[in-house]
């Protein structure tokens, strides 16, 4: 027995649901709350190398001065660049009293490689830090904010 018609291919349909998907999930709300809340202080940077580095690897999420990309308004990298904001800015913000007392663990995730988080990364290659420049972070960071093997209380 032959067949007369072929039978179609079910590619266009999983494109189209795919497609279909993707603008759905357009509409969650959730990952376009881009507010910059005013910054309660700002840090005496130890130096402007320091203040440099921090801008180039780490404000963004770690500071009231996120600067918001394209892609963050587009769902689902939207969703995890905001949880990304929200949970950096909970650990360590530098515009909000009291966290000094955290530069020594921020100091210390960028000893051990885990700051800049590794999705950020790709989409920032100028958050990425020399072998030298990280030590100049730590040493700026634990100056900065008082942190251990600092002279600032």
């Amino acid at each position: 027995m032959t067949r007369l018609h072929p039978r179609p291919s079910p590619w266009p349909r999983a494109l189209a649901a795919l497609v279909g998907a993707f603008a759905l999930i357009q509409l969650v709300p959730y990952g376009r709350a881009h507010a910059n809340p005013p910054a309660q202080v700002q840090p005496q940077w130890q130096g402007a190398q320091t203040q440099t580095l921090f801008a180039r690897a780490c404000a963004d999420c770690h500071s009231n001065a996120t600067k918001w990309p394209w892609y963050s308004n587009v769902a689902p990298v939207s969703w995890l660049v905001q949880q990304h904001v929200e949970e950096g800015r909970q650990k360590f913000n530098v515009n909000v009293p009291g966290f000094g007392r955290a530069s020594d663990e921020a100091a210390g995730t960028v000893k051990d490689g885990s700051m800049p988080h590794w999705t950020y990364l790709p989409m920032h290659p100028e958050a990425r830090l020399s072998a030298a420049e990280k030590q100049s972070l730590i040493r700026g960071l634990q100056a900065t904010f008082g942190g251990e093997g600092s002279d600032r209380d």
